[in-house]
């Protein structure tokens, strides 16, 4: 892979609520982000949507879309697009509203690109680079969206944990985008697909950068229940690798120890190895240890069961056949009926105590949506039960 701008080198600020637009001004600058996207080109705004609750360093905050809208305008790019994708646990049409992204795209008059909707056309698409892994798990080929190819890319994430990847950022952003809703399929080749997702976008867009939001960060069992800290950090780079590597540093993970960055290093998409990055900026050795740990939850317990463990061998039944609603509706259960009622909301309401809660709060209508547990799981879940309770009661008829 031949040099690209910005290679190797990472921006970093510290920051605040009243600073917060400026900052990401002058991160993006610090990090030259002129250079590495080209003008006269599409510019897409690859907004993170992990949760269509909002919760602290979930999904991409509003400041960070309105930053890089702001500061790009103003440079001169003049045709931006949001892109979102959906995913089997989470309604993005909902997300936007309740994460406050829509009022800040609608407020600089910026369109969204919704991929997983049927006017989109995902074609074939044969990479110049041999790959690791997808064209395994796709043996009928890789697709992925026509409107993306020719497009500078830049992925908006935050920093914080993930159950299958130990972190994700930058590498993991593009998951969403460039694979359909089978993308599951990937997860017990999760690292290797990463790699091969960040050799795709070198080949299809002109320009790629990245702005990682650390204003909240967030620990445990990412992406989505976890524990949130404020770190009132930003980083911006050309360079997903090594954006990522030092998001990982930061959390106190060895990024080389992480598969998806040792690889992209080794194969010279980008630089993963700390002590060949520059840092320019804020010090980051000034920071206190973070001693980030990632953990499971009942629910990742039991895909990396399916993944890894001892029911592998049905992971084809289990996650590629009519069965597969099944894993959907565990994850949504544990998270929108009991782990968001019952825990999130505590801790998001102590969030938005939090300076940064409050610049939250203050977007759009100045409320928060704080669900219960979510009508529509809870109904499949008593149809379920019904049912259950229905085959045990025939199963004694037949008996007796």
């Amino acid at each position: 892979m031949a040099d690209f701008p910005g290679k190797g080198t990472v921006a970093v600020l510290k920051t605040t609520p009243d600073t917060i637009l400026e900052d990401i001004q002058q991160v993006m600058r610090l990090a030259n982000f002129e250079t590495a996207l080209p003008k006269g080109v599409r510019t897409g705004l690859k907004i993170n949507i992990s949760w269509q609750t909002w919760y602290p360093a979930c999904s991409s905050t509003p400041w960070q879309i309105e930053g890089v809208i702001r500061t790009l305008q103003a440079a001169g790019y003049d045709d931006l697009v949001g892109v979102h994708n959906d995913t089997v646990v989470v309604d993005t049409r909902v997300g936007e509203f309740n994460n406050k992204h829509r009022f800040v795209t609608d407020k600089y008059d910026i369109p969204c690109i919704y991929l997983y909707e049927e006017d989109f056309e995902w074609f074939e698409y044969k990479p110049k680079r041999p790959l690791l892994v997808l064209d395994e798990v796709y043996p009928k080929g890789i697709f992925i969206p026509k409107d993306l190819v020719g497009q500078n890319i830049i992925h908006l994430p935050t920093i914080k944990t993930h159950v299958f990847t130990t972190i994700t950022g930058a590498m993991k952003n593009a998951f969403g985008g460039l694979l359909h809703r089978n993308r599951h399929w990937t997860h017990a080749v999760i690292h290797d697909t990463l790699v091969d997702l960040l050799t795709i976008q070198h080949e299809i867009h002109p320009g790629l950068f990245a702005v990682m939001d650390g204003t909240f960060a967030g620990d445990g069992p990412g992406p989505r229940a976890m524990r949130w800290h404020q770190k009132d950090i930003l980083l911006a780079s050309s360079d997903q690798v090594a954006i990522d590597a030092v998001s990982a540093k930061l959390q106190g993970f060895d990024p080389m120890g992480l598969r998806f960055i040792r690889l992209a290093h080794e194969m010279d998409l980008g630089v993963g190895d700390p002590s060949q990055i520059k840092i320019v900026g804020y010090d980051i050795e000034q920071e206190e240890p973070w001693g980030f740990q990632m953990t499971d939850t009942f629910a990742s317990r039991g895909q990396k069961a399916i993944y890894h463990g001892p029911l592998k061998p049905f992971e084809k039944v289990l996650l590629q056949s009519p069965l597969v609603p099944w894993s959907f509706f565990a994850s949504n259960f544990y998270h929108n009926v009991f782990w968001y009622p019952f825990i999130g909301r505590k801790r998001v309401k102590a969030a938005l105590e939090n300076p940064w809660g409050k610049h939250f709060k203050d977007y759009g209508d100045g409320q928060v949506v704080m669900p219960g547990m979510e009508p529509k799981t809870v109904a499949q879940a008593a149809i379920g039960l019904v049912a259950l309770m229905v085959l045990v009661i025939c199963g004694l008829c037949l008996l007796f």
